[in-house]
């Protein structure tokens, strides 16, 4: 087989292959399709010029994998291509796995990046902090793995480890850190009565049956004379949507909670009942960088319907279902096929959520200062308290509103 020849059918392999995406997303040629199909003639034409001027004969495998992995990945983060390869290791791994890490990873800017750690967690206990950018797992870059196989390689058996290299702002090196998975249990909702009668409420999580959890504190901070809250979703990425629909629901009697919509995905808006909501109280929610997914939709609920305010720092951007798509070849595409909006119709994932009360976090001050400014204070000097800027800002914010 001559190498002209070879390159051709690895062309058309490629080709094939795209043309099997295409058809098992139900997509067929017409006047509407934005030339999509023209433009498989761009793909050949590049495929000839790398067979043929490339410094070296190519892997035309390793082409079309890295080809197709950075064509779903373009569309959104939460979009992958698996190999036949990945795809049998994402179908054999096993799913019985109780053990993790405690944190939520997605994609930034073609690498891992640490959304937020859940306080107490595996991922807490060795350091890693929200907002690391991920260069590799186990030694395997993370710009050549879909967020699928690095979600994968979180689950394991109790005792094991897993090893990060961290990018971090002011760091000349990455950081190797060492995350040794094990069972972790989501702490309950808390609450505390601050001055002036605010009534503060925490939660890490929007897991299945926080929002009642949530509801019993916001019942018990009213018995105790609050009147006023604050709800502090700050790191808070861990979490099903329909459970942040229901914690929206808790503060609005009225209003669209959220919408959820896709190209082929029938509409469904998610709009509040007033038998559900359980206070009228004023609100401020807390936000950072690490919320994110059902905490988004909160937050976005009450900035959009004027229900109250939200403070802090813009929020990460998540909210999208996705749908497996089994490809001829024995791989697969995982596609996101409707995404959420807030009701003033913006993409969740794509805009994520800007307060409208803009608080730094003081973690982020922290992280503007020089590496070395630790090292030249005494040992025994004692850290200095940090200060929550962003709850006192919501507490002097509270002060002002009248129940």
């Amino acid at each position: 087989m001559t190498t002209r020849f070879k390159g051709l059918i690895a062309a058309a392999s490629v080709m094939v292959v795209l043309f099997a995406v295409a058809g098992g997303l139900g997509v067929h040629a017409s006047s509407n399709d934005n030339g999509a199909y023209k433009q498989l003639g761009v793909y050949s034409e590049v495929l000839q010029r790398i067979r043929s001027e490339y410094v070296v004969e190519p892997d035309f495998n390793a082409v079309r994998n890295g080809a197709l992995h950075g064509l779903l990945e373009s569309l959104d983060a939460n979009s992958s291509y698996l190999s036949p390869e990945e795809y049998k290791a994402y179908k054999d791994h096993k799913s019985d796995y109780h053990a993790n890490i405690a944190a939520t990873l997605s994609k930034r800017y073609g690498f891992a990046a640490i959304v937020s750690v859940m306080p107490g967690g595996p991922a807490d206990k060795a350091g890693l902090e929200d907002g690391d950018v991920v260069e590799s797992i186990n030694g395997n870059s993370t710009h050549d793995m879909s967020l699928a196989e690095i979600q994968r390689e979180m689950a394991g058996d109790r005792g094991t480890t897993i090893t990060f290299s961290v990018v971090r702002p002011n760091k000349a090196e990455p950081q190797k850190i060492v995350v040794t998975r094990d069972d972790y249990s989501v702490p309950a909702v808390s609450d505390k009565m601050q001055e002036s009668n605010i009534g503060y409420i925490k939660t890490v999580s929007l897991q299945k049956g926080k929002a009642q959890e949530i509801a019993s504190k916001i019942a018990a901070e009213t018995k105790n004379g609050a009147k006023r809250i604050i709800l502090d979703l700050r790191d808070v990425s861990d979490g099903d949507e329909t459970e942040g629909v229901a914690v929206a629901n808790l503060f609005l009697d009225h209003g669209t909670i959220t919408s959820l919509k896709g190209q082929k995905f029938a509409k469904q808006d998610f709009n509040a009942d007033p038998s559900k909501a359980v206070t009228k109280l004023p609100l401020v929610v807390l936000v950072n960088r690490g919320t994110a997914g059902a905490a988004e939709i909160v937050a976005s609920a009450i900035l959009a319907n004027g229900r109250g305010d939200v403070l802090g720092g813009k929020t990460f951007g998540v909210g999208s279902v996705q749908k497996l798509i089994e490809v001829p070849d024995g791989s697969a595409i995982i596609l996101s096929i409707a995404k959420y909006y807030s009701p003033d119709g913006k993409v969740i994932q794509d805009a994520a959520v800007t307060p409208n009360i803009v608080v730094a976090d003081q973690d982020d001050s922290d992280n503007a200062a020089d590496d070395d400014t630790e090292t030249t204070q005494p040992e025994t000097k004692p850290a200095a308290p940090k200060v929550d800027l962003q709850l006192q800002r919501a507490v002097a914010v509270l002060k002002t509103k009248n129940s």
